[in-house]
């Protein structure tokens, strides 16, 4: 029995190695793998061909901006601009370009992506997951080989669900194989039914796994990375928790919460028997554990993970491109900027928030002095692991003069030392926050940054056998074949989605031990961590302690513009969208979520940058290495964070910056054209998108989002309503 085919356009290469069970004349009828023919859902090796084909499709990409799977994953891409990690106004954010659909700014498409395209389409994928299950099921395996593969591949159809309904709300709901013909039209359902569809895949997922995968894990090494129970459970967490917060939750409905909380609650014991929990290591020296899970092959963390190898070519490269990415110029990566708004709000030593911060303002300032031309004295050890500033040890295994003899070797890399201090070429611009006149030292020259991302580094001081193949004379240079993990949900995420669900439903001394697990490998050893007395008797308090330590213990992982969303906090949820009912009212958390919280609303803020240039008693420089005004100056030793004597090291490196640099602020943020600060602007109607022309173009009986113009309907308000629990 023949059934319609589906259209493949990967991993081709990867099925015809699996299939070792099927005979050589059955792999010569099937030499064209574009077109998939039942009888391989008779062999295990064929259909787990097709759900690694699934992988292939829909695992996350960390390698590029936000789109394909529709997460950010880190990089600065649109929805990490518009976070306080990055500057550099995102299209969400920026203040001159509002977003439509006819005209001007486009609004970005996570509906379609590449309609054209089907692995690149959303609805190419689902359509592709939904042709396995059917294909699984009508094939003729033992039931136990289904439930293991059709566990897998429905975890997937929720990840997929997942990504459109946190953008869009109710999405059609397509569970068969439809074929691409004009009676193929499934209209929006409702939010909740989206919600329940998803978290009914995810149950089915856990259960048709629960008999391999919770017992330690996969029973094979060889399938590490693959989903689990405990995969599909922290998945469901994830989305019970968007459906509480005030982006879905506008009344704060308690029940909401309480499900969350019940759910995420039994999901814990299950994760362990999976064989999940919190990176450890026994050396723990300055947050050693919290570096290390990221370069770590079957890091207990990794609950969904996607796996890359350090193939130079060929059809089986799959390489992992952050930790170029994040290595400056001069060891042959490209470096990632972090914003100066982050550096400041990080924690100080004893886990309070910084004296000069007004974020968090329910949060206990910190006993320590923050003097922001020392940005790095006395901070939660995790700033060290996240960012690099002049002046700090970061170990590699390479030779960079293999690509520019004038970038220094340090040994191959293994005692590297980064000085990123500027100088500059003109007195007159050492004051000027625009002027890119500067030049930074060690060969970085016009390629260097102020505060580096270091976040998910592959430190050879920490991990001594390195994910990546070096390749200094290759034409991609250094770091370019990496096979660092990239973790999507880590078991980290895991507590802190606990924890905010505790706290939204007021179960809060639960809460609180949540966060103090996640401190506790941070490397704090009070019995408060660091967490002020009344956060298990002042919930606003509590949820603001959440929120903040997930800022800080996920940043650079792609959360952050989603926690900014389901909280509203660009402008506490306050502002009316054009033709929204009254159910759009924010009635709960006091009617703003920022003033709840006591978080400072992102709108109205611009984020810049910041460097250390050379003090102007040292003079000016010029545009080469040599040129360096401090060539002469002997530096001290590189903070080595193997050492535990880190504020001993740090105060010498504080002195030597009182008598040789100085703190700039950088532009970071865009300005106008008379050289004027622009501001965050994230709209109302930008908390839910409107759906693509394309996507209306393709299909005339979708509903536009209310607040979006409906194209169908000559630009008129759309209709859909995305907080309306029943479909009308």
């Amino acid at each position: 029995m023949k059934r319609n085919t589906i259209k493949l356009f990967g991993c081709a290469l990867m099925a015809a190695m699996v299939f070792v069970s099927c005979s050589d004349a059955f792999l010569e009828e099937k030499k064209n793998y574009d077109n998939v023919n039942v009888g391989i859902y008779d062999y295990y090796s064929g259909a787990n061909a097709r759900v690694s084909d699934v992988y292939s499709w829909a695992l996350p990409d960390p390698n590029g901006d936000a789109g394909y799977n529709n997460n950010s994953t880190g990089v600065a891409d649109d929805q990490a601009k518009s976070t306080e990690e990055y500057s550099g106004f995102g299209v969400f954010v920026n203040p001159q370009n509002e977003m439509t659909i006819t005209g001007g700014t486009k609004v970005v498409d996570y509906f379609h992506y590449q309609q054209n395209n089907i692995q690149a389409s959303v609805w190419g994928r689902i359509r592709n997951i939904n042709d396995v299950i059917v294909g699984i099921n009508g094939g003729s395996l033992p039931q136990e080989e289904k439930d293991e593969l059709l566990g897998q591949v429905y975890f997937f159809r929720a990840w997929c669900y997942y990504n459109l309904v946190k953008w869009y709300g109710g999405v059609p709901i397509i569970k068969d194989v439809l074929e691409p013909v004009e009676t193929s039209i499934v209209p929006r359902s409702s939010t909740k039914a989206c919600i329940d569809f998803i978290c009914e895949d995810l149950d089915e997922s856990a259960r048709m796994l629960e008999a391999a995968t919770t017992s330690g894990g996969w029973k094979s090494s060889e399938n590490w990375g693959r989903v689990t129970s405990g995969t599909a459970l922290a998945l469901k967490g994830r989305v019970l928790l968007l459906w509480a917060s005030p982006i879905f939750n506008r009344k704060n409905e308690t029940e909401r919460w309480e499900n969350a909380y019940q759910e995420i609650k039994k999901s814990i014991p299950v994760l362990e028997s999976c064989g999940y929990g919190l990176h450890q290591r026994s050396d723990n020296v300055n947050a050693a554990a919290f570096a290390e899970m990221f370069s770590t092959y079957a890091s207990p963390e990794a609950v969904f993970v996607t796996l890359f190898n350090i193939v130079k070519s060929g059809d089986g490269q799959k390489n992992n491109s952050w930790e170029r990415g994040i290595r400056p110029a001069n060891t042959t990566g490209s470096g990632k900027e972090a914003s100066a708004m982050l550096v400041d709000l990080f924690p100080m030593a004893d886990g309070k928030r910084p004296p000069l911060s007004n974020t968090y303002t329910k949060l206990e300032i910190s006993t320590y002095t923050y003097d922001a031309d020392y940005p790095f004295m006395n901070r939660d050890l995790r700033f060290y692991r996240t960012f690099a500033f002049p002046g700090v040890r970061w170990a590699y295994a390479g030779d960079p003069t293999e690509e520019n003899p004038d970038n220094p070797s340090y040994d191959q890399g293994r005692n590297y030392e980064l000085w990123n201090y500027v100088w500059y070429v003109d007195q007159n611009d050492q004051g000027n926050v625009e002027s890119g006149n500067s030049y930074g030292a060690d060969n970085l020259l016009a390629n260097k940054k102020g505060i580096y991302v270091r976040k998910r580094t592959d430190d050879l001081d920490v991990n001594g056998s390195p994910l990546y193949s070096w390749a200094g004379t290759d034409k991609n240079g250094g770091f370019a074949y990496s096979s660092a993990p990239y973790m999507e949900i880590r078991y980290a995420e895991v507590l802190l989605n606990y924890a905010e669900a505790a706290c939204g439903a007021n179960h809060l001394s639960e809460a609180v031990e949540q966060l103090k697990q996640v401190r506790r490998r941070a490397g704090y050893t009070t019995a408060d961590c660091g967490l002020q007395a009344d956060l298990a008797s002042n919930q606003p308090a509590c949820m603001a302690a959440v929120l903040y330590e997930r800022q800080i213990e996920l940043a650079y992982e792609g959360k952050r513009f989603d926690d900014l969303r389901r909280w509203m906090l660009f402008d506490g949820g306050t502002a009316a969208v054009d033709g929204a009912p009254g159910s759009w009212t924010l009635t709960g958390w006091d009617g703003n979520t920022c003033s709840y919280l006591g978080f400072k609303a992102l709108n109205d803020q611009r984020r810049d940058n910041m460097e250390f240039r050379t003090q102007d008693s040292f003079g000016v420089g010029g545009t080469t290495a040599a040129s360096d005004p401090l060539r002469a100056v002997t530096r001290p030793a590189a903070v080595d964070y193997r050492q535990p004597d880190l504020d001993t090291q740090l105060e010498t490196l504080k002195n030597f910056y009182s008598s040789h640099f100085v703190r700039k602020k950088k532009s970071g943020d865009g300005r106008d054209q008379n050289s004027i600060d622009l501001y965050i602007k994230y709209l109302p109607r930008y908390y839910f998108l409107g759906l693509a022309q394309s996507a209306q173009s393709n299909n005339k009986h979708l509903e536009q989002t209310i607040g979006w113009e409906d194209y169908n309907k000559g630009n008129a308000n759309g209709t859909f309503d995305p907080l309306a629990e029943e479909e009308e």
